[in-house]
């Protein structure tokens, strides 16, 4: 039995761990949890992640919560070098920085603006919208990927968050951006994430 348990739901960012999962081609189980009756809020789950959300992810003794802080352990411990830049590697404080950009920066700015939050941009840690789409067409223009034509963790985490949004039209559709997804969602690991995602919702019988 692997080690690696990813407490799961399809409607969740756990979707995107098991994308992270299929890029490293190790083993792990997915353990459903139930939504829909609340049991992430059970004090059996909270036990866990006392936060009652996913993704939360267990690795032997090592307890992971935050869907890029487990990007970032999974790459470091299975895919150092491969998925994540060695320490050493001047190329991982870019890695680094896209890593934590999505639900720094993406997650919240888009809230913001679909909220129609009044704030000082120079005081939120996203900006002005402008400066944010900016600045994602800035990272993937050269491209194909954040880190040119190394591929890593990093457009896992900050791909899956550009796609997810752009899927809810919740950031602009820019070319670059849909040009980009278009390339990350034609990977293997993510179509065989997609199949194993729609499984799940088959089977406790969610919709599509």
């Amino acid at each position: 039995m692997s080690s690696i348990v990813l407490y799961h739901h399809p409607w969740s960012r756990a979707a995107n761990v098991v994308w992270m999962l299929e890029e490293l081609g190790v083993d792990y189980e997915l353990r459903y949890v139930d939504l829909r009756a609340g049991a992430q809020k059970s004090a059996e789950f909270k036990a866990i992640n006392p936060m009652g959300k996913l993704p939360t992810l267990v690795d032997g003794e090592a307890v992971l919560t935050e869907s890029a802080a487990i990007g970032v352990y999974l790459a470091d411990k299975y895919a150092l070098g491969r998925l994540a830049p060695a320490l050493d590697d001047p190329a991982r404080a870019t890695y680094l920085r896209w890593c934590f950009y999505a639900p720094s920066v993406i997650e919240p700015g888009c809230a913001a603006h679909a909220s129609k939050w009044e704030f000082k941009a120079g005081s939120a840690g996203w900006g002005t919208w402008e400066e944010m789409h900016d600045t994602i067409e800035a990272a993937i223009a050269e491209g194909p990927w954040l880190l040119g034509e190394r591929f890593t963790m990093a457009d896992v985490i900050f791909g899956g968050t550009v796609g997810f949004m752009l899927q809810f039209d919740m950031l602009e559709k820019r070319p670059a951006f849909t040009a980009y997804v278009e390339r990350l969602f034609a990977r293997p690991a993510r179509q065989a994430s997609d199949a194993k995602n729609g499984a799940v919702m088959k089977e406790h019988g969610l919709a599509g």
